[in-house]
């Protein structure tokens, strides 16, 4: 028997990793967003795992591959992580501290992918340092963008979750047969 719900949570998904390849401001990206529902929707840690990777590598394939990749994809398996800590209280507070965690997380993870495997910045502490200032424009984006994709994410499914009671846990799409 298929339970809606991991459909549509799938579904949703793939429209989220669609919008990554529409023209958008730099960092303002639905993956991070997806990594963190997966995390909190998703009640085995591999398929939650499995969304934010498999988005990540579909697009790349159009988009191109890069030396941070490892660093990208960590961290997106981390906001995974994040997101678990509030599959159990999908409230507004806890849902937005994770957002900010999660967008906290990518900044440092991946600028630290740029510092140790590019060549812009001195491998010191000063051009750690710099990498960072010089990354803190973006980071406004990957907020606001994260903020918008959770909400979206989050309050849309938690909308269809109410007017639709075959999407919350346990409700498959048929009925089991009665003997």
């Amino acid at each position: 028997m298929i339970s809606a719900r991991p459909l549509v949570l799938f579904a949703g998904i793939l429209l989220a990793a669609a919008s990554r390849l529409l023209p958008h401001p730099p960092n303002v990206a639905p993956v991070a967003a997806m990594a963190l529902f997966a995390g909190a929707q998703f009640s085995h840690l591999a398929a939650a795992c499995a969304v934010p990777l498999a988005a990540m590598v579909l697009s790349d394939v159009l988009l191109g591959f890069h030396s941070t990749m490892p660093f990208v994809y960590g961290s997106f398996l981390l906001i995974v992580l994040v997101g678990t800590q509030v599959r159990r209280r999908k409230t507004l507070l806890p849902v937005v501290m994770a957002t900010l965690a999660s967008s906290v997380l990518f900044f440092v993870v991946t600028n630290f992918g740029v510092w140790v495997m590019g060549t812009l910045y001195p491998k010191s502490w000063a051009g750690l340092t710099t990498a960072y200032v010089a990354a803190l424009p973006f980071f406004r984006n990957t907020v606001l963008g994260d903020l918008a994709y959770v909400a979206v994410l989050f309050g849309g499914f938690a909308l269809l979750e109410r007017y639709l009671p075959v999407l919350r846990y346990d409700r498959p799409l048929a009925k089991p047969i009665q003997q």
